[in-house]
C-alpha cells in the first residue's frame, strides 16, 4: 500500500478531540497493515479541555515522534506525520521547524479561526519541503478553497488537495473517502 519510504503514520487529534476520533480510526483501520499510531496529547490525557499552547505541543512532538519511530523499528523521516486540524496544524509546524517526516497528512487544517481570516497560520508553509496532503470540507469556516488555492503555493513541497463537497470542519460521512485519498496518496509517494 504505501511506498517503499513509507514505514508508518502518525497521527494526532483535533484541539476538541482525541486519539479516537472517528476519521483517525478509519483511517487506522483502512490503512491496516501499514502501521497507524493514533496519539492523544498530554493534556487530553490529563483530562483537561482546553488544548496546551504551541510551544508545549510541538515540544511533546518533538520527544513522541522518534520515540514511535523507534518503537517501529525505523526513523522519522520514514513516517507520515499528521492528523485533524490542530494536530495537524502541530505536525506542519514541527516538520517546517526541521522535524523528519515522509510527508504531512493535514485534515480539516486551520487555515484562520472562523471569521477571522486575517489571522492566519500560514507563516511557516515556506518552510515546509515534504510531500503534503491536505483533505478539508468545502464549506469549512477555517478555511474556504480560494483561502487554500492563495496560500498553498507558499509550501515548497509537492502539494495534492482533496475537498468533500458540502462538508464543513468535522466531515462526518466521509471517513471512506477520506481514507482512500489517503490511501491513494500514500501509494503515489
Amino acid at each position: 500500500m504505501a511506498g517503499p519510504a513509507v514505514d508508518g503514520m502518525v497521527l494526532f487529534h483535533g484541539a476538541g478531540g482525541d486519539r479516537d476520533q472517528h476519521t483517525l480510526v478509519a483511517i487506522a483501520e483502512g490503512l491496516a497493515p501499514l502501521p497507524v499510531e493514533r496519539v492523544n496529547f498530554p493534556y487530553r490525557n490529563q483530562g483537561r479541555r482546553p488544548p496546551d499552547r504551541a510551544p508545549k505541543l510541538l515540544a511533546f512532538l518533538d520527544e513522541e515522534v522518534p520515540a514511535i519511530a523507534a518503537r517501529l523499528g525505523t526513523e522519522s523521516g520514514r513516517l507520515v506525520l499528521g492528523g485533524r486540524s490542530m494536530g495537524g496544524r502541530m505536525c506542519s509546524m514541527a516538520v517546517a521547524d526541521g522535524m523528519p517526516a515522509a510527508g504531512l497528512v493535514l485534515l480539516s487544517y486551520p487555515l484562520h479561526p472562523p471569521k477571522k481570516p486575517e489571522s492566519l497560520r500560514t507563516g511557516h508553509f515556506p518552510e515546509i519541503d515534504v510531500p503534503c496532503l491536505f483533505i478539508s470540507g468545502d464549506r469549512d469556516p477555517f478555511g474556504s478553497p480560494e483561502e487554500f488555492d492563495q496560500h498553498l503555493p507558499a509550501i515548497n513541497g509537492p502539494v495534492t488537495v482533496v475537498w468533500l463537497e458540502g462538508e464543513r470542519h468535522d466531515p462526518r460521512k466521509a471517513d471512506a473517502i477520506i481514507t482512500d485519498a489517503v490511501a491513494s496518496w500514500l501509494e503515489a509517494l
